[in-house]
């Protein structure tokens, strides 16, 4: 029984037990109508005891939800729980209300340092309260593991009558009026739900999560103090499941039996930033809504929440260049409504008002509401915490650097364009590539939309909530980004095995700015180049040396001794490449085709850096003559070898042409021939263009494709298919017409009448060159030469 006291506030007997729906805009508003009635002298809800001392920190209004504690073990900072709260959480609720009414509150669920020490994580699972989800959810719990026993919503909804659970309870909850939630009923919710609860309890059991027992032995010990230190005026916030179970008559000594020899674990825990994107159930830590964007406007609209919906929305479609009208906006809350009447609903739901944004400002396209689920429903708000919540040395480092460097936390997603000369941006980059190489993702390297110099650099950056998990991970290397990414970088090159994962480590190192790192990288480096004489491995790391050389003069990083070792490298690879390019199979012949390609790469950065490599073009060039001219190297590499001596001028077109004649002759193989044809023109090297300006090889492959005998053209056509599709569609069409033009007539290019042979030939198009010329001049800026001055 309850009645009013002489201070108006509502006399109950007992503990005030309110059973919530964690993140519930109609639960946090019950609950804000509840306390005010009751004026509890204590607030216990449902959370981490650990908590308790960072709840003076949800008053300072520089902590603006959603938020989250995170508590993690000291020991293995990877086993993390997450504690959401929303603005519209009724946990939120209660705190902030008995901060402003300076009433104690506290946490009384099971403390986290047995939680994360026990096998599986711990917290509330789907189904244990009056909703689909509850609070924390860990990775490594799997879906079987969070299904409970019994549903409670559904079952209440199906009892109602109801085929959608998320329906029952918004009608019955939700979608309840502020104004029904006035002194005299604000206790009458709590009521039905606790009733309801225990029914359901006494007709299912337990139901929940295994190990509700233990956790709701533990809230009710904690019950038991709080009575004593306050009497029976105290609230308990909790998940609706476990109002029975607090409720119910158990002994003290019985509840210690279940808690004894539970494992613990020394645990942190801290405020951290939260998303709504992750309180959607579908992303990462779900913690249980569809639609926080949603939720948090029925929460915080006052009145006339559907117009104002339609309002936001109506905005958004605006911002996005689509015409929305105000009779527009008048129309779609007409048709909500009228919808809402319809299927007998107090309130226009969720579902309402998008079938009437879709019908009304979306003319029945889908493709703009996928816009309004992300940027309204579910929402991109990030919330913010306040320089004095407890944090790792490392996170509080990359907070300052963060401000330093102006690059602001987001949760939406945002392209980031660097320009190393600038110091401001050299910096972001090495902190960036810092953070990367402490696992630490808040941003990945992205192809930049302007200049291709070494100089730029682009980013993809968004700041996820599990990435502070991350940087208490990171915590254990050191305590600033740039010690911990030293002493990451110096581990993992001890550690390393193989070569390609130093010289990537090497690279890394060199974009991260830390040459603390450097000597114990190269020593690791030059002892596992001089061990490994597998020209594979070689070729693999030389690569990533070259790019480090030439990023290190990009940031005037001294990279001596890296361009020593690189130098060595390529002298081995220059050695040891023209045998292991024998006897290769399909399979390994392509991979050591692309290996080839990009050591010509590398020895071309090589050579145009300052590096000890002097003569080692000229070494390259005889080691690609060697591997163009022998019979016994895989085809595709003979092509490849041929066709990067040509683009380096090395090879004149008459050679080119002799080799190429040569290698698709009769007595070749046709899948040999073919093999060749690929790595000469194959991939995306710009072979295509290559046979449309120069119509003599164009000529010889189109002589040997004819050429090939019925009965082995279908062994080729896969590897000529292979090799044409990757053109560009435009230099595909220019080839095609080429070849349905023909061959042109031996000498018709020279006889003044070469517009009636539009196909392909030897010889050069004298003709042609020469109206090219004036418009070469006119690119140039230049005066053209008189013929006369020339003779």
């Amino acid at each position: 029984m309850s009645g009013q006291n002489a201070t108006g506030a509502v006399a109950v007997a007992g503990p005030l037990l309110l059973g919530v729906r964690h993140h519930g805009p109609g639960s946090a508003r019950a609950v804000r109508a509840a306390l005010d009635a009751a004026r509890p002298a204590a607030v216990l809800i449902e959370g981490p005891p650990e908590g308790d001392a960072l709840l003076p920190l949800a008053a300072d209004p520089r902590m603006r939800p959603p938020v989250a504690l995170l508590a993690h073990a000291v020991e293995d900072p990877g086993r993390a729980a997450f504690w959401p709260l929303a603005e519209f959480s009724p946990e939120w609720v209660a705190i902030r209300w008995a901060l402003a009414h300076d009433v104690p509150v506290r946490f009384i669920d099971l403390p986290a340092t047995h939680s994360l020490a026990l096998k599986e994580p711990h917290g509330d699972q789907p189904g244990e309260e009056t909703g689909p989800a509850g609070t924390p959810e860990l990775p490594e719990l799997s879906e079987q593991e969070a299904t409970p026993h019994v549903d409670p919503i559904r079952v209440l909804a199906e009892t109602a009558g109801y085929d959608d659970p998320e329906r029952w309870w918004e009608d019955v909850v939700e979608h309840r009026s502020p104004a029904a939630d006035a002194t005299a009923d604000a206790l009458a919710p709590f009521t039905a739900l606790a009733e309801a609860m225990t029914a359901l309890r006494e007709a299912y059991g337990d139901g929940g999560h295994p190990r509700d027992a233990v956790r709701e032995a533990y809230m009710r010990i904690q019950l038991r103090t709080a009575r004593k230190e306050f009497g029976d005026g105290v609230a308990v916030v909790c998940g609706a499941w476990h109002v029975p179970a607090l409720a119910a008559r158990t002994t003290l000594a019985a509840d210690r039996a279940l808690l004894k020899g539970l494992p613990k674990v020394k645990a942190e825990m801290t405020w951290v930033p939260w998303t709504h994107r992750r309180l959607a159930r579908h992303s990462g830590y779900g913690a249980g809504i569809d639609s926080p964007g949603w939720y948090g406007h029925l929460f915080g609209a006052a009145d006339r929440p559907i117009e104002r919906w339609m309002t936001k929305v109506a905005g958004l479609l605006r911002e996005e260049d689509r015409f929305v009208s105000t009779a527009h906006v008048i129309e779609a809350v007409r048709l909500a409504e009228s919808l809402a009447a319809m299927r007998g609903r107090p309130l226009a739901g969720l579902s309402e008002t998008t079938d009437a944004v879709r019908a009304v400002m979306c003319e029945g396209s889908d493709v703009p509401l996928a816009l309004i689920q992300d940027r309204l429903v579910v929402g991109e708000t990030l919330g913010e915490v306040p320089d004095s919540a407890p944090a790792v040395p490392l996170q509080r480092d990359l907070t300052r650097s963060q401000r330093t460097l102006r690059l602001k936390p987001e949760a939406l997603e945002r392209e980031l364009d660097l320009d190393l000369r600038k110091e401001t941006d050299a910096a972001r980059s090495r902190l960036l590539h810092r953070l990367r190489l402490l696992s630490i993702g808040w941003g990945e390297p992205a192809e930049g939309r302007g200049s291709t110099g070494t100089f730029r650099e682009s980013w993809r950056l968004r700041w996820e909530p599990e990435l502070h998990v991350r940087v208490a991970e990171a915590g254990v290397w050191g305590t600033t980004v740039a010690t911990a990414a030293t002493a990451k970088a110096e581990s993992q090159a001890l550690a390393a095995t193989a070569l390609s994962e130093v010289t990537a480590l090497a690279e890394r190192c060199l974009l991260a700015g830390l040459p603390e790192a450097l000597p114990v990288v190269m020593k690791a480096l030059a002892d596992r180049a001089a061990l490994d004489a597998d020209v594979g491995h070689l070729a693999d790391a030389l690569p990533a040396l070259a790019r480090s050389l030439r990023y290190g003069d990009v940031r005037s990083t001294d990279t001596a001794a890296l361009a020593e070792v690189a130098a060595g490298l390529a002298e081995r690879i220059c050695v040891a490449l023209p045998p292991a390019c024998t006897g290769l199979d399909a399979d390994g012949a392509e991979a050591l085709r692309r290996q080839v390609d990009a050591v010509h790469s590398a020895i071309g950065l090589l050579v145009a850096g300052a590096t000890p490599a002097e003569g080692l073009r000229d070494r390259w060039g005889a080691v690609l003559r060697k591997l163009a001219g022998r019979d016994t190297v895989a085809g595709i590499i003979r092509g490849r070898a041929t066709r990067l001596l040509l683009d380096e001028g090395r090879l004149t077109e008459d050679e080119a042409a002799l080799l190429m004649g040569l290698a698709l002759s009769p007595g070749t193989p046709p899948t040999d021939a073919a093999a060749w044809i690929e790595g000469f023109v194959g991939g995306a090297s710009g072979g295509g263009m290559l046979l449309v300006h120069d119509e003599r090889l164009l000529s010889l492959v189109d002589a040997w494709l004819t050429g090939v005998p019925a009965d082995t053209f279908t062994d080729v056509l896969p590897l000529l298919r292979r090799t044409f599709s990757a053109y560009e569609p435009g230099v595909r069409r220019t080839l095609g017409e080429l070849v349905r033009r023909g061959p042109v007539p031996e000498g018709a290019r020279n006889d003044g009448t070469d517009h009636a042979y539009p196909g392909f030939g030897p010889g050069l198009d004298q003709a042609r060159a020469d109206a090219v010329e004036p418009v070469l001049h006119l690119l140039l800026g230049r005066t053209p030469v008189p013929a006369e001055a020339t003779a």
